[in-house]
């Protein structure tokens, strides 16, 4: 299936995530800030990535613009998830470039649903 990676620095949240995706048959790869959140994506293929918005060093936002300037990461998808869930909040989700924004708490079922109809777009 999919190379997902996933960037969350509260470790619950970030095997709960890889464990849901895993079940469906992604193949994950977890990191803990933004910088390497970063790293990975400029390193390895992915077909999508999710990203924590509050993280140390890096935010989600941050890494979520660098995937966007790089020209071999521009197309990629992201989601974010965050906690942060204002109107405002949203708005500078997408404005950083985000495809998609989930807000915790969220079902793990939601998620999968989001994470395979953002696939499905980007395989069309």
């Amino acid at each position: 299936m999919a190379r997902v990676l996933i960037a969350d620095d509260d470790p619950d949240i970030r095997d709960l995530v890889a464990f849901k995706l895993t079940q469906n048959g992604h193949q994950i790869t977890a990191v803990e800030d933004g910088m390497a959140a970063l790293r990975a994506a400029r390193e390895q293929p992915f077909d999508l990535v999710l990203l924590d918005i509050r993280m140390p060093g890096m935010s989600g936002l941050d890494v979520c613009r660098s995937v966007r300037a790089a020209p071999e990461t521009a197309s990629l998808p992201v989601i974010l998830i965050t906690a942060r869930s204002q109107e405002g909040d949203v708005e500078l989700g997408f404005a950083a470039g985000a495809d998609d924004y989930i807000v915790k708490p969220f079902s793990p079922r939601e998620l999968s649903s989001r994470v395979a109809a953002m696939l499905s777009r980007v395989e069309r």
